[in-house]
């Protein structure tokens, strides 16, 4: 029987900025099947409000290349909200602002996360593999003999020169504080101060037609002993549920998701994909290596330890019709940019995941829309 469904999903490119990426919007407008771009303001710091005429001149810049741009990634949430301290109402109220600025520039998706001190954490940023590439890789033993600071020292020194999303100087600047703060914070607190943060926000999303995305904690398990609540189905279903609303989703990311083997990612991703509660998916590979340690990898499913295949038959049964990109990649052929987002690997991958969601999408007897390539 053939099913009446058209394969909508856009496949897109993450790219920094032209005074922060080492890659331009041509050359992401090169790479077959790309159609647009999950784009940042990186120059701004959590809790203060990104500009509307910033905004705009960033989407008329990716315009004028011929990509699309409805995501934006990075509106990071200040530490005081998620602390729930009393200055998180003028921080929230910057918040709202922003979410505003983006809408009236056309954005429909705003990429963010709620993880407590630390976004993203790797012990090695370019781990040498046998064929010379490197890729970022975590080993828990590795943050028992290292203390918060030195992790930041470490990490902030193996950028390439960029800035990383999620390790703001200003705010990393206050480390020790911060840490003393959450020593009296437990996952229920965390809960508490995000409902707050998400009753303030998503009303206004709502009324604004943008939907937040909430990214899934990386990696999936507590850091220094510090709470995180975003790393499991039971959690994000919990987070989905603290304001029932299709303005409050995910931005469902295989490789954090998946950095625990107890995950199932086509499980999940078909929990929520079919509840449409999924706006925008990150899809990379990672090898695991032992407890609490993996390395990330290419695309391929045969390079790593996540079904690739599978993940993305899961998004066509669905009838999944946001935007996805590929995620973190190995740095290859001698390139240097900022670590997991070089140009080579990541075009690769985009290119695989492309190919395994046209034949997916014919074998289901879908219509694929070949205006979608470039």
């Amino acid at each position: 029987m053939i099913r009446e469904q058209v394969c909508l999903m856009k496949m897109v490119f993450r790219w920094f900025g032209a005074h922060d990426d080492s890659i331009s919007l041509e050359q992401i407008g090169q790479i077959p099947g790309c159609t647009g771009i999950f784009g940042s303001l990186p120059q701004y710091a959590p809790g203060e409000v990104w500009p509307e005429n910033d905004i705009r001149a960033l989407v008329q810049t990716v315009h004028d290349a011929g990509l699309s741009i409805e995501v934006i990634e990075s509106v990071n949430v200040h530490e005081d909200i998620k602390m729930g301290l009393p200055s998180r109402d003028r921080y929230i109220d910057a918040y709202i602002q922003t979410i505003r600025n983006l809408a009236q520039c056309g954005i429909k998706v705003i990429v963010y996360n709620f993880m407590p001190v630390f976004d993203w954490l790797r012990t090695d940023l370019a781990r040498p593999l046998p064929d010379h590439s490197t890729v970022m890789y975590y080993d828990d033993a590795m943050l028992q003999n290292v203390s918060p600071e030195q992790i930041v020292e470490q990490t902030s020194s193996k950028s390439n020169g960029f800035s990383l999303p999620g390790w703001e100087p200003e705010r990393l600047a206050e480390l020790r504080q911060v840490l003393v703060r959450y020593e009296s914070i437990d996952e229920d607190k965390l809960l508490e101060n995000y409902r707050y943060f998400l009753n303030a926000v998503i009303p206004v999303c709502e009324q604004a037609g943008v939907r937040m995305a909430v990214h899934p904690d990386d990696p999936a398990w507590p850091v220094f002993g510090i709470p995180r609540i975003a790393h499991t189905q039971e959690q994000l279903e919990r987070i989905l549920q603290l304001y029932d609303s299709p303005a409050n989703s995910l931005c469902f990311c295989t490789g954090s998701f998946g950095s625990s083997p107890q995950n199932d990612v086509p499980a999940a991703l078909r929990h929520f994909g079919e509840r449409q509660r999924i706006a925008c998916v990150h899809v990379r590979n990672i090898k695991f290596l032992g407890h609490k340690k993996f390395q990330e990898a290419a695309h391929l499913s045969a390079c790593g330890s996540l079904d690739l295949y599978e993940i993305m038959k899961v998004l066509c049964d669905v009838g999944f019709d946001g935007w996805l990109r590929p995620d973190h990649g190995r740095m290859i052929w001698g390139e240097r940019a900022r670590p997991g987002y070089g140009l080579y690997d990541r075009a690769l991958g985009l290119t695989y995941l492309n190919g395994l969601w046209e034949a997916i999408c014919k074998s289901h007897h879908c219509f694929y829309l070949e205006t979608s390539v470039n």
